[in-house]
């Protein structure tokens, strides 16, 4: 079994050495790796049962480092951006070669969040690389919003769950991605 634990210190030990563990968000627990390691994210497809070919979203501390992570900025991205992050939306944009294409089931583009949870910020602060996070479920059934949950469905496979208490908003992220510089809806979650 998983341990269960509020130190975000053995999380980034965890994280640092490839090992996949459970954090949490404001929408759902998510099954965290570094998004550069491609033996951590070939893992988190593994330990969900997931398809390569269904992408992973990317998880960043702040919207100053999105740069690092992605070619353009459409305008209507930034202002989205700025108006929700924190929070629980993902934006899609075309990617920059630092993402594996494992990440992105060899798409062009990769999902980007900035989660409004303190202790996932604080993680993803103390780290030097973004964390790619699906649910921390089993694919195709329901999201953790608790780390109870993910250890009883996870806590087999994985060494470490950073217990953040109950998901405040307890469904997935909406997902937006642009054409053109218009958006489209590809999800509608924690925003309506």
């Amino acid at each position: 079994m998983a341990a269960i634990n509020t130190s975000i210190v053995k999380a980034q030990q965890y994280l640092t050495t490839g090992n996949v563990i459970a954090i949490p968000t404001e929408t759902v627990y998510g099954l965290a790796g570094n998004a550069y390691n491609e033996k951590a994210i070939a893992a988190i497809f593994k330990i969900k049962n997931r398809p390569k070919c269904n992408p992973l979203i990317v998880h960043i501390h702040s919207l100053a480092t999105i740069k690092k992570f992605v070619k353009a900025l459409p305008t209507k991205a930034l202002q989205l951006a700025q108006t929700f992050w924190p929070g629980p939306l993902t934006l899609l944009f075309e990617k920059k070669p630092n993402i594996p294409d494992l990440v992105t089931a060899g798409l062009p583009h990769v999902g980007i969040r900035v989660p409004n949870h303190t202790q996932a910020l604080n993680l993803l602060s103390a780290l030097p690389f973004p964390l790619a996070a699906p649910s921390a479920n089993p694919f195709g059934y329901i999201s953790p919003t608790t780390a109870q949950q993910v250890q009883n469905q996870l806590g087999n496979h994985i060494p470490y769950i950073l217990d953040g208490g109950v998901c405040p908003v307890g469904l997935e992220s909406t997902i937006i991605g642009f054409d053109q510089n218009q958006p489209i809806i590809y999800r509608l979650g924690g925003i309506g």
